[in-house]
């Protein structure tokens, strides 16, 4: 959930992929995903699809554990608001959402009117 990401477990990204236009996205979900790379495009194993992730430095470490690096997903279900405007998210939106004009690398964004579904944000 986006409200559990802290800005140290991000402060080693990059950039960010977009795979799609967020222009026209009122919202994207994030999470911190384990991925076997620090840079490279993660496989999608949920709903729905991926809309974007980020890519970290040369400074990131693996964990001691697993190996895998945590990297942040950003991705939407087939009920959100961009297929199903009138649907359970015509207003309000998910917890780990944020609007995705406010997501920039190591900083995990915010929620707007706009993610919200009250009015357009000039974010």
């Amino acid at each position: 959930m986006s409200a559990l990401i802290a800005e140290d477990e991000i402060s080693h990204e990059m950039a960010l992929v977009w795979l799609e236009d967020i222009g026209s996205l009122d919202y994207v979900r994030q999470s911190l995903d384990r991925l076997p790379t620090r840079r490279s495009k993660p496989a999608y194993h949920r709903g729905g699809r991926m809309v974007g992730y980020a890519q970290l430095g040369p400074g990131a470490k693996p964990s001691r554990s697993s190996g895998t690096f945590r990297r942040r997903v950003f991705w939407l279900l087939p009920h959100d608001r961009d297929t199903e405007p009138e649907g359970l998210y015509a207003t309000g939106a998910p917890a780990e959402a944020v609007d995705p004009r406010t997501v920039e690398p190591r900083s995990k964004g915010r929620k707007t009117e706009r993610s919200e579904g009250r009015a357009a944000s000039s974010a």
